[in-house]
């Protein structure tokens, strides 16, 4: 008897979400990615502002992730980075390739998913991607110390001043538009994922979109938090893993997680140019009963100590299945 595919949706964007993806994709689960749609900086920003196209570059970098290993080329044709942004090249200077095809196909057909599932077929990706919401939204936070900041790129770059972080974002329009087939998607998932990916600018604006947000607590799917592996200065600097199930809790009004993963091996030094930290577990964490399960294990990327080894985060999630 054939046994039956599983069915995982990955809910963030990022770098996180792709490295996740390499790594899952060996077991050929039937995937559902949700990216969000407030980026407004970089490659996806500049599109987003010049034609007036939703930010492209998170489904760029899955479908990318989702490429077989035995095409490798082509997933790295389609991540290139076109050099000379830093030398005043503003017209493709700092572009990613594949940012240009899907704006192409944007361009040709009038419609995002028309032009997703043409790059999609290109690549050979039967996966199904979604962005968040169906319009671009807008990104904005209030600090520790009460101000309010606006725009993806601002929170991400950390154009905001220390020694006070975020304390809550917020996704505007409130109410966006979703896709009711990506919405059908959770409610049937067998798996659900959040993470790894940075908690403010990636994870948090999926989550906090009320339609998502009230399918991921109702669904009755398995619920993973992949923690990082490290801080990312300014956005989480400092923070605990209670720090992060803390946020969480405090945007969805519950933490709708029932197994959360992180990684415990802290032995790899961490270049001190990239000035992040590894996240560590609070003590009581592992003491106390609580209504997920904990789950520790080696998943840093010996290579670059800021990351997971995705073959390795991969097998651990499917250990917890």
């Amino acid at each position: 008897m054939q046994q039956k595919q599983l069915k995982i949706v990955c809910l963030g964007g990022g770098i996180g979400t792709s490295n996740l993806l390499k790594g899952l994709k060996a077991y050929d689960p039937k995937f559902t990615v949700v990216t969000s749609m407030v980026d407004d900086g970089g490659s996806s920003g500049r599109i987003r502002k010049e034609y007036n196209m939703m930010p492209p570059g998170d489904i760029v970098s899955c479908i990318a992730a989702l490429i077989p290993e035995d095409q490798a080329e082509m997933a790295s044709l389609l991540t290139y980075r076109f050099p000379g942004k830093d030398r005043g090249n503003k017209s493709i200077g700092g572009h990613k390739l594949g940012n240009f095809i899907m704006l192409a196909e944007f361009l040709r057909t009038k419609d995002f998913y028309k032009a997703l599932e043409k790059t999609k077929k290109l690549f050979g990706i039967t996966a199904d991607l979604f962005p968040a919401t169906d319009i671009r939204t807008h990104l904005s936070a209030t600090t520790q110390d009460g101000r309010r900041i606006h725009t993806e790129e601002t929170l991400d770059l950390a154009l905001y001043s220390e020694p006070h972080g975020l304390k809550r974002i917020y996704v505007r329009p409130k109410n966006a538009p979703v896709n009711e087939t990506m919405i059908k998607q959770i409610m049937d998932a067998d798996v659900i994922i959040s993470g790894p990916g940075d908690l403010y600018t990636n994870q948090l604006p999926v989550l906090v979109v009320p339609k998502i947000k009230e399918a991921l607590i109702a669904s009755k799917a398995k619920k993973i938090f992949i923690a990082n592996v490290a801080n990312k200065p300014f956005e989480t600097k400092d923070f605990t893993l209670q720090d992060f199930i803390t946020a969480i809790t405090e945007h969805l009004g519950t933490f709708p997680f029932n197994t959360i993963i992180t990684n415990s091996n802290h032995g790899l030094t961490i270049p001190k140019k990239y000035r992040y930290t590894y996240l560590l577990v609070n003590k009581e964490l592992r003491e106390k009963e609580h209504s997920f399960t904990l789950v520790e294990a080696d998943l840093v990327h010996e290579e670059f100590p800021l990351y997971h080894n995705s073959k390795k985060l991969a097998a651990i999630v499917m250990k917890q299945l």
